[in-house]
């Protein structure tokens, strides 16, 4: 049987349609660098101390300045700088003739609450319900709850995807987002919050692996990675972007709210985004696979190849493996090369997005201006890309895969050895580690919608997701560990990123291969792994005879062209 790449390549899998897709997703995917990494802005905590307001009832404090009243009451650390999460039970005046030493005095937490200093950010879910000191882990754990959320709408929407199309679950995963972003940034309570980031979360991650997956089934097996790549390029301009408007806002509560408007426009032209054809085709719907087919021809120019066709001649296209049935997660590890494929794809998964949000979720680790460091993480990853549109056909996948994770693992070990006060030093080698963790994420979502068959490819893709975002839940907690020794998360980065990376070595390499339609396909490697040159094109003569039997043309075309 005629594969649907064959088909594909007649109606021009790269062109004007494709490109239009890709646009109309870019959109709303910018939201995605504003929600997943928002919380380096919202969840900042500036300097802060003590309110020792309480102390003005005495007259003596009152007459004191500013910087003798911080002195008589608030405890100085090893490092010179004033505590943050204690002060003196009274205020000790005699300090004020010598405060070079350090007398030991009582000294009692905060009793009125805490002051902090706007300079940075003039408001942040720190300073808006006191998430410091004991209650740091409650600041932190906001981007674990907000990945928990994208870790099982993955799961969940990978599914549904599968069973009930590409383009409603879209739909599902804008609304879900836009109406909980929203609500993020009303949130009245601690509580409230994280449910709301938790559901935008959920949603999220529809508009992450549902778009991909949908830009990858219209991409024909020639220019896939290079549609792939440029879609991408939104994160990295999300990124730049998220930069400046944190800068410009300066408001956790407007910052949420700006990170999901992009996708307003996106619920109204949704309605013209069109159905995965590969998807319809592998679910036995004829009708609607021959109408997209029918536009995707005609906006490329290739009407007259669709003219000739009729619509139950797409039965011929591929054999349908069991059309009726309802796959499932459980699918992915019913047969070996599968259960094989899935154990060691979500692994690299989880290895990569540790490694990746280790770095990005941590820049004000490095001592230099939170905007800044963000604007350098997002302009790295585009020389990332362009490497890698450039790469990713001559090497292959597998060897930028592994090769990116392995540098990124060398670049947060240099990182453990400098030394701290070399902080411009630290942060251009962090910055070179995010570049090649960048082209190693890159290249794994075209990787993985390469090597799972359509039946399951959302199923396989929301599988991996899902261990992918439990590995982003999991760093800002390891980044907790730094209280125990500074080097110590990003040693452990560093040796997750190189485990994964000689991991990645076993699976096998899809360059130039055709996607898998069934399960089957995978099982039987010779008819995964079959190079688009070695089943040539039809010819344009025989379009009138495609209804026929495709290993019919297939010896015409060869007589002919000897």
């Amino acid at each position: 049987m005629m594969k649907f790449d064959d088909l594909l390549a007649e109606v021009n899998g790269f062109g004007r349609f494709q490109f239009r897709l890709m646009l109309m997703l870019v959109i709303p995917r910018l939201i995605l660098p504003f929600h997943f990494l928002q919380n380096n802005f919202v969840a900042f905590i500036p300097s802060h101390h003590c309110n020792i307001n309480a102390f003005d009832e005495e007259d003596v404090f009152r007459d004191l300045s500013s910087e003798e009243k911080l002195i008589v009451s608030i405890p100085v650390e090893e490092d010179g700088s004033f505590s943050s999460c204690q002060m003196f039970a009274e205020p000790q005046y005699h300090l004020l003739l010598n405060s070079s030493k350090t007398p030991v005095f009582p000294t009692v937490h905060c009793q009125n609450g805490w002051v902090y200093d706007a300079s940075i950010m003039k408001s942040t879910l720190a300073t808006e319900w006191d998430l410091v000191c004991e209650r740091k882990r409650l600041n932190k754990s906001t981007a674990t709850i907000f990945f928990l959320g994208v870790m099982f709408g993955a799961a969940v929407i990978g599914h549904l995807s599968d069973r009930f199309g590409r383009k409603i679950m879209l739909l599902v995963s804008f609304l879900i987002t836009s109406i909980f972003g929203f609500a993020s940034a009303l949130s009245s309570s601690y509580v409230m919050l994280a449910v709301m980031r938790f559901l935008t979360g959920f949603g999220a991650s529809g508009v992450s692996i549902v778009g991909v997956v949908l830009t990858i089934e219209w991409a024909d097996i020639k220019h896939r990675s290079s549609l792939l790549i440029l879609l991408s390029m939104d994160w990295s301009i999300g990124s730049v972007l998220l930069g400046a408007f944190a800068y410009l806002v300066n408001d956790w509560r407007y910052l949420m709210a700006v990170s999901t408007i992009p996708l307003l426009p996106a619920l109204i032209y949704w309605w013209w985004i069109p159905e995965s054809a590969r998807w319809l085709v592998s679910q036995g719907k004829i009708d609607p696979a021959y109408l997209y087919l029918s536009k995707c021809a005609e906006v490329n120019g290739r009407k007259q190849f669709m003219d000739d066709l009729k619509p139950e001649d797409l039965l011929k296209i591929t054999a349908l493996e069991n059309e009726n049935k309802k796959y499932s997660l459980l699918d992915l590890v019913r047969t070996p090369k599968l259960r094989r494929l899935t154990a060691i794809a979500g692994t690299v998964w989880f290895g990569v997005a540790c490694s990746y949000y280790g770095i990005s979720l941590n820049i004000s680790g490095f001592g230099l201006n939170i905007f800044v460091t963000q604007l350098i993480y997002g302009f790295i990853e585009v020389p990332a890309k362009m490497f890698c549109l450039f790469s990713i056909n001559k090497f292959g996948r597998k060897f930028n895969q592994s090769g990116g994770l392995l540098l990124t693992g060398l670049c947060l070990f240099c990182n453990v050895i400098i030394p701290p006060d070399m902080a411009a030093f630290q942060t251009s080698v962090a910055a070179m580690g995010k570049m090649f963790a960048e082209a190693a994420f890159t290249v794994l979502y075209l990787y993985t919608t390469e090597l799972y068959p359509t039946v399951l490819r959302q199923n396989g893709f929301g599988f991996c997701s899902f261990l992918a975002r439990l590995g982003v839940a999991v760093s800002p907690l390891v980044a907790l560990l730094d209280e125990v020794w500074v080097g110590l998360p990003r040693l452990l980065f560093s040796m997750m990123a190189f485990g994964v990376g000689l991991l990645t070595i076993l699976l096998p390499e899809t360059n130039n291969t055709r996607l898998p339609e069934t399960i089957e396909d995978v099982e039987q490697s010779n008819v995964l792994y079959v190079s688009e040159d070695q089943t040539p094109h039809l010819p344009r003569m025989l379009h009138h005879n495609f209804c026929g039997c495709y290993e019919t043309a297939k010896k015409t075309s060869e007589e002919q062209f000897s």
